[in-house]
């Protein structure tokens, strides 16, 4: 009995390398031997069965296991992923009330022809699947849209930066210098502001601050007080060549120092000091999707993001998504308004089945009527009884999916050089 539990557990020759290690030296092939002969006890009779599938190699064979719900047992393994071996099996035992699957049509033809008596139910994990392969279908026709709107969120977040570090640099002497200088018009503003909120007049106000009333009515209209600063453009000795600098500046050359090399190679007579000053001007003046932050010179360009992402962002809580996530969805909304169409109706599918929501599966498949889902509307039709009861019941395939994961460790410890009848009767007996 020891010797039988050790080939069933450990399979072959682990399990000789163990048992002469225990002063009971035997053969793996004695092991395996006794492994086969050992008996299969006979199951209560099933009531809620799972099936699945499992591969004997992932994407070219598969086979069939099914697994007691209520006893999170393993029923049988089947060679085969075929709809009239799950039906021949199903046959031999009647007593099944409820069979739980994916949306497979080989399962749901199965479960027809063997179990007409049984209530067929659909995993909710596989139907949340299915609603996200379905959204990404939809989001992959807009992906101009996701670029666009990652490039809105992108220059939104290189002028916050900016303005962030605009802040936070310290003024040169020259602003320190206009700030003095513009200190008592703005406080001359400032009491203009507080005497016309009281109710002055405006030859009250003039009188008071020795302001002509012309003046007075021209700053009440403005929040700030006119600057001084000149309107018109003045000529430096860089006008001949702006052309060739700013098209330089758009091939991707941020460097003052080569732009500067290559004007004086080409003849011109400036200086680099000159050229330096027109590139920082430059850059501070506009948003550069090369330069994600202030005085960047060698930033990467912008890479849009990849169709799964936006999928699992639009199907996502807005509570659990970060401030830039929120904003790129904003934008997304924006630039594929048809989008918010697709998402609202996938996130009401989703609460259906978890579930949290009263909402009628009959009112969904009406809302979803002649919407970019309806292709996914029009399949879930199709089964509507078992979606029905995939929201209404408890039962789900998790057991079976634990149990195909502990039937993966066994092939793997097996080598795929044994049979299926091995593999079946340590999947069927091994604890």
């Amino acid at each position: 009995m020891f010797q039988r539990h050790l080939g069933l557990t450990l399979g072959g020759e682990p399990a000789a390398r163990l048992a002469r290690r225990l002063a009971m030296p035997l053969s793996g092939d004695t092991l395996l031997r006794l492994a086969r002969a050992a008996p299969l006890l006979l199951p209560p009779e099933p009531r809620v069965v799972g099936i699945d599938e499992w591969a004997w190699r992932r994407g070219c064979r598969y086979g069939t296991m099914l697994v007691d719900l209520e006893r999170r047992a393993v029923l049988d393994l089947l060679p085969d992923r075929d709809a009239l071996s799950v039906a021949a099996w199903l046959r031999r035992h009647p007593s099944i009330k409820v069979v739980v699957r994916d949306r497979a049509d080989v399962f749901a033809e199965g479960a027809r022809l063997g179990a007409p008596q049984a209530r067929q139910v659909l995993d909710r994990f596989h139907l949340l699947c299915n609603l996200s392969i379905a959204l990404r279908a939809i989001v992959a026709h807009h992906h101009i849209a996701i670029r666009a709107a990652g490039r809105a969120l992108l220059r939104l977040k290189i002028e916050t930066d900016r303005t962030a570090a605009k802040a936070a640099r310290p003024p040169t002497a020259i602003e320190v210098r206009k700030r003095a200088t513009h200190a008592p018009r703005q406080a001359r503003h400032a009491e203009l502001r507080r005497l016309a909120e009281a109710g002055a007049s405006v030859a009250g106000v003039a009188r008071v601050l020795g302001l002509d009333r012309k003046t007075v009515r021209v700053w009440l209209r403005r929040d700030t007080p006119p600057s001084w600063q000149r309107g018109r453009a003045v000529p430096t000795i860089l006008d001949p060549y702006r052309a060739e600098l700013e098209a330089r500046w758009q091939a991707g050359c941020r460097s003052a120092a080569e732009l500067a090399r290559g004007l004086i190679g080409a003849g011109a007579a400036v200086r680099p000091r000159v050229v330096r000053d027109w590139a920082m001007k430059r850059r501070r003046r506009s948003v550069d999707v090369l330069d994600t932050t202030p005085g960047s010179t060698s930033a990467p360009r912008w890479r849009p993001p990849s169709i799964n992402r936006p999928t699992w962002l639009l199907q996502a809580d807005p509570c659990t998504l970060g401030e830039d996530d929120r904003r790129f969805l904003v934008h997304l909304r924006t630039e594929a308004p048809d989008l918010r169409e697709s998402a609202a109706l996938a996130r009401r599918f989703a609460d259906l089945v978890r579930p949290q929501s009263s909402e009628s599966l009959e009112a969904w498949f009406a809302a979803a009527a002649g919407t970019p889902l309806a292709k996914f509307a029009l399949g879930l039709g199709r089964d509507r009884e078992a979606v029905r009861g995939a929201i209404t019941m408890p039962w789900s395939t998790s057991p079976v999916e634990a149990q195909i994961g502990r039937l993966k460790m066994l092939k793997r410890t097996m080598f795929g050089r044994a049979g299926f009848a091995l593999l079946r009767q340590r999947v069927l007996t091994a604890t």
